[in-house]
């Protein structure tokens, strides 16, 4: 089942890779043994159909939905190396239909929204544990201090403290599953909680049992962010850290339930089942390496933010922002808006719930629906890559049917809670489906003409001295990968008017490679030391530095003596003075000279309000220097007034 695409860091394993992969991709799922028994548990008196029925829905769900779906099934879909909800759309929307867009975005706004509930509730339940010492210790503090560090220190990128996250990771997962171990020591027979009929038992027998599945699904939380990690650090060394990562939280989770099993007729309070089985002598360093490890497990969820809305922008799924890669890190990057958004999201939670055991109520439901649309484009790419209509039907329909059961689970946590991630995703869903259609529409009303007849004027006009120069090397960017065609308000802006004449006029087409790094031009000669038409090939996680990257093309072909960059102004040529660049970018709006149907109307508004108040300016997109850009405005019609008559007076 592997893709075309198998590229060799992918299959590769080394001991490096399986420390990062401990410490990237496995933060969120290895923190939820801190919550997940805590919440099932709650405040219910304690029988042994909660506690082994408990156990063993916890194994099945993740031996169900993160070994199987996740660690053998959907790492095979790769695309390029990358993957999460967006890579996977990549793959498949060639061959298939439209339809495909609305489960993508869906699934991409629901995990970011997951984003502002992860963070407070990992630091949270660790932070919790202090109130072993200080029962009426004010925690809200210390939880916002914690997450305004993680956040502030986005700036300066990980590249540093990253490097522990492996180490510190493999010790958290080390000590979960000894203390687990230790306190299993006490009852193996609660092993006997593996065989699935105790998952029945739980659902029919216990009270209430089915609508506790929205609180055992917090045990795979982190599932979807490990598939959307594995660029970073390859899909065998997951799989592999992953057979070390099950075994501690089984054994953490088998712990948990022994504790239970002594403590059967009695309820949990001022305490959580984790932190019960910490020796006492030791709990200080566990409250420590539990906070830690929150930590990271918040670090390694906005990191993914970062990334998606990086993915989001290459896909024109969101508005472009102002990205940053504040080190040499491979793929880094760091995104100022959403960073201090989130910090905001999380700030609003902690505020609102106060205690990790009442944003157990918002946690969760967001990501069923992710894992179900992630589904859903896993049938479309078994089909695309040969399998059987009944295959492909079937192996997605079995887990969509257990997600569906999580998700009906879940749904008691709306009113509780769960409206908050459910309403930042669908803020989020609106936005990109503005943004995407909007630009969509955008895009159908550029029109492309043929460029023969323009390119001969444009020879005839660089070499009329009676028109002032313009500028030495003047650049438009252009849609068009070829020069046979170019945008007419590209033509308008040169010829029309006053026309700009130039020693050589360039036309420079952007395009994104599938590979994340890739760095190269090309370039077609129209007219030597006249016209050019240059392409850019940079990979989706490559910085658009246009002003930089055309300065390198240009020293370049000078050196192959296939361009002079001296201005041809006499007084300038005869010393060798280098000409100037100056690029000139279009920048639309809506014109006031539009009859719109409802629809149409609401989407380019929207999309042009988003472009006005959030997106940042095309010269900033595109690394260039205000010195030496123009910006032209230019009016979109999109529908002109029917039916309208002006009638002359005399």
């Amino acid at each position: 089942m592997e893709t075309a695409n198998n590229h060799q860091h992918l299959n590769k394993v080394s001991f490096a890779g399986l420390l990062v992969a401990l410490g990237i991709v496995f933060g969120d799922i290895g923190t939820s043994p801190l919550y997940t028994f805590a919440a099932i548990v709650g405040e219910r008196e304690i029988t042994e159909t909660l506690a082994l029925g408990a156990l063993s829905a916890v194994f099945w769900t993740l031996t169900i939905q993160t070994t199987i779906k996740y660690i053998l099934i959907v790492l095979t879909a790769d695309n390029n190396g990358e993957g999460g909800v967006f890579s996977l759309y990549t793959l498949i929307y060639q061959k298939a239909g439209k339809w495909i867009l609305y489960p993508t975005i869906i699934g991409g706004s629901f995990i970011l929204a997951e984003g502002i509930i992860t963070p407070p509730i990992s630091v949270s339940s660790a932070v919790e544990g202090l109130r072993i010492y200080a029962p009426n210790l004010p925690t809200v503090p210390i939880v916002i201090f914690i997450l305004l560090l993680i956040f502030f220190a986005q700036q300066f990128g990980t590249q540093i403290i990253g490097k522990f996250f492996g180490p510190v990771m493999f010790l958290w997962f080390t000590f979960i599953g000894a203390i687990g171990l230790l306190s299993l020591s006490s009852d193996f027979s609660v092993l006997a909680a593996l065989n699935p009929i105790w998952v029945y038992r739980f659902l029919v027998e216990y009270p209430g049992g089915f609508w506790l599945l929205g609180a055992v699904f917090l045990c795979t939380t982190g599932a979807e962010a490990l598939y959307s990690d594995m660029g970073h650090v390859g899909r065998t060394n997951i799989r592999f850290s992953w057979i070390y990562v099950k075994i501690c939280l089984i054994l953490c989770y088998a712990g948990q339930t022994a504790f239970l099993m002594h403590h059967l007729g009695s309820k949990m309070e001022g305490t959580t089942p984790f932190y019960s089985i910490v020796p006492r002598a030791i709990l200080p360093f566990g409250i420590a390496i539990a906070t830690a490890a929150a930590i990271i497990a918040s670090q390694a969820l906005i990191s993914g933010a970062f990334t998606l809305i990086g993915e989001a922008i290459r896909l024109h799924f969101w508005y472009r922002q102002k990205i940053v890669y504040p080190t040499d890190f491979k793929g880094q990057l760091y995104i100022p808006q959403v960073n201090w958004l989130l910090f905001a999201g999380c700030v609003v939670v902690v505020l609102y719930f106060h205690e990790s055991k009442y944003m157990e109520a918002a946690y969760g439901l967001s990501v069923t629906i992710t894992m179900m649309m992630t589904t859903i484009l896993l049938s479309v790419f078994l089909r695309v890559k040969g399998f059987s209509k009944v295959v492909s039907f079937l192996v997605p329909a079995f887990f969509f049917l257990i997600e569906s059961a999580f998700l009906v689970a879940n749904l008691i946590k709306f009113p509780e809670g769960g409206w908050i991630t459910i309403l930042g995703g669908l803020v989020l869903i609106s936005i990109m489906w503005l943004w995407y259609q909007g630009r969509m529409l955008r895009r159908s009303l550029t029109v492309m003409e043929d460029t023969a007849p323009f390119f001969e004027t444009l020879k005839e006009l660089s070499n009329d001295k009676t028109l002032p120069q313009y500028a030495t090397h003047l650049v438009y960017l252009t849609g068009s990968e070829t020069p046979d065609k170019l945008e007419q308000e590209t033509m308008r802006s040169i010829l029309e008017r006053t026309p700009k004449r130039a020693d050589v006029y360039w036309f420079v087409h952007v395009k994104t490679d599938n590979e994340p790094f890739t760095m190269k031009y090309c370039v077609k000669a129209i007219a030597k030391e006249d016209v050019y038409h240059l392409t850019f090939t940079l990979g989706f996680r490559i910085e658009t530095r246009l002003n930089y990257f055309f300065e390198l093309a240009l020293a370049d072909m000078q050196e192959q003596k296939e361009v002079d960059i001296t201005s041809r102004h006499p007084a300038l040529e005869k010393y060798n003075i280098d000409g100037d660049i100056r690029f000139v970018l279009h920048s639309s709006f809506l014109s006031h000279e539009n009859d719109l149907p409802f629809k149409q109307n609401f989407i380019m508004r929207s999309y042009y309000f988003l472009r006005r108040w959030f997106s940042i300016r095309e010269d900033y997109a595109y690394g260039l220097d205000a010195s030496n850009v123009e910006i032209e405005k230019e009016p979109i019609v999109v529908a002109e007034p029917q039916g309208m008559k002006l009638t002359r007076e005399e």
